[in-house]
């Protein structure tokens, strides 16, 4: 499969008054066509960040993005000026964002909301617009004459479905999911994803796919990426992340989760907290937190290295298996 989607080294900062929050630092990831991508990381790491700077909807002032590139359809879209990028947002590159409640603009009706979308990228007629809005509505299985409502009129899962027909009203090639289930209960959870993955299906979309929920990725994505502290630490497909794991930080997650297949008295946490954006060392990032921390981790930054897997893609940033030091607390 081919790059659709391609990140390479983004540095985005927050320069503010108390001090640089360094939100990114050097973050390369690939999308491929068709393919499904998970984002993994807890709050803070970078994730956020990393999707509105991809859609060029990083917040100026303060935030600034100091170095990267961003390829997409061979084109750089860091260097794209506003008029083209709004070509491009929408048409090509859609978001899921986070927050059905704060997405919806609670004055307009949602059909026209989703015309709206369709009439800012295709030279339609309003009527014509709100059809095809009526018929996304019904694809994301919301009646069509509910398209005269208003968001304050439908639930939590029905506010997140609206925001879904939006992001796929021009039918993009790549759809980016800003944590789509997080206000959401467990089973609409599992409605809107497999809502989503049945419309990806339908229209072949490259889905970007940002969540702190391990079960999600397994269930719904092809690859995976473990970002932490503004870097990405583990990459490769759900099958060698997850049935191999390397780096510390990525055993650290799967061992603060429950298993039904084994039974604990107790979940093991992953002990300390992410270090301060605004003052992050030259080491490691992870160093403080690490059971496996040597002399080297504290001042050497590590880098991606290549560990093989199924399609040779599976990398991870740790000196562990750069040294060859595998042993608890080696020296």
């Amino acid at each position: 499969m081919d790059c659709i989607l391609e990140v390479k080294n983004l540095r985005i900062h927050y320069e503010m008054q108390e001090g640089i929050v360094k939100a990114l630092n050097g973050v390369s990831l690939s999308l491929k066509e068709g393919s499904s991508h998970g984002l993994v990381g807890e709050t803070g790491a970078g994730k956020t960040t990393l999707a509105k700077g991809i859609m060029r909807l990083t917040p100026v002032p303060p935030g600034k993005i100091k170095e990267g590139e961003i390829l997409y359809d061979n084109r750089d879209l860091l260097k794209l000026g506003g008029a083209e990028m709004r070509k491009i947002r929408g048409k090509h590159i859609s978001m899921i964002f986070q927050d059905p409640m704060t997405s919806l603009n609670p004055v307009l009706s949602v059909g026209d909301q989703i015309a709206e979308s369709i009439r800012n990228h295709e030279k339609v007629s309003r009527s014509e617009a709100l059809r095809r809005a009526m018929e996304i509505l019904e694809l994301v299985g919301i009646p069509a004459e509910r398209s005269e409502e208003y968001p304050h009129q439908f639930s939590g899962g029905m506010k997140q479905r609206v925001v879904i027909a939006i992001a796929l009203a021009c039918n993009p090639k790549i759809l980016i999911a800003d944590e789509p289930t997080t206000a959401l209960d467990v089973t609409i959870q599992a409605q809107v994803l497999e809502k989503i993955s049945e419309l990806r299906n339908k229209f072949n979309t490259s889905l970007l796919l940002i969540t702190h929920d391990l079960g999600v990725v397994a269930q719904n994505c092809d690859y995976v990426s473990i970002i932490y502290a503004g870097e990405i630490l583990e990459t490769g497909t759900v099958h060698d992340v997850f049935k191999k794991k390397l780096h510390p930080y990525t055993s650290g997650l799967f061992s603060s989760i429950p298993n039904i297949n084994e039974e604990v008295r107790r979940l093991v946490p992953i002990m300390g907290l992410m270090p301060d954006p605004t003052a992050l060392t030259d080491g490691c990032r992870f160093c403080e937190r690490c059971e496996y921390v040597y002399d080297r981790c504290r001042t050497e930054h590590p880098e991606l290295v290549g560990m093989g897997g199924e399609e040779g893609c599976h990398k991870v940033r740790c000196f562990l298996h750069e040294d060859g030091r595998l042993q608890k607390g080696g020296k």
